[in-house]
């Protein structure tokens, strides 16, 4: 077993904007596991949870930007902007095929964000809250191992 999760991924354009205009003295996370985290599954085995993920319906690619930002406690994040509805539809549509293949997931509130620091500062907090970055594209999720806080990404569905 090991600790899954369903993400979506900016492309590099977008996060080293982000990276560009933060503190260089702010402790961040790596720029590579900069994502927006759509379901988290915990422990549970990828060769089941793929083919459950293979049925979820596309909205089709839809467009996002990283902006602004807040902090949870000491976990500085940066916030999206865009095309919400597309991005929760997809989250509810993942969801709803995990539940349906006995994978079920919490009920909070989808709040979509990026954490960029599990450190945050003032400065670091000002930064993102003054950031707006360009829009992306947002064209496929993906399947994604957690474990000893490195990532693998298993795989990737296209919207």
């Amino acid at each position: 077993m090991t600790r899954l999760f369903v993400g979506v991924f900016p492309p590099a354009p977008p996060r080293e904007a982000l990276h560009g205009i933060l503190p260089t003295a702010s402790r961040l996370t790596p720029i590579e596991k900069w994502h927006l985290t759509l379901v988290f599954l915990g422990d549970a085995p990828a060769s089941t949870v793929i083919p459950v993920l293979t049925d979820v319906p596309s909205p089709g690619p839809f467009e996002l930007r990283l902006s602004g930002g807040g902090h949870f406690g000491s976990v500085a994040w940066v916030g999206v902007e865009g095309d919400l509805a597309q991005l929760t539809e997809l989250r509810e549509d993942v969801r709803d095929a995990l539940a349906l293949g006995g994978f079920p997931s919490d009920d909070r509130p989808f709040r979509p964000h990026l954490t960029v620091s599990y450190h945050s500062d003032g400065a670091l907090r000002r930064a993102l809250a003054a950031h707006r970055g360009d829009s992306w594209p947002v064209t496929s999720f993906e399947l994604v191992s957690s474990a000893e806080g490195r990532y693998e990404r298993l795989a990737a569905w296209p919207l």
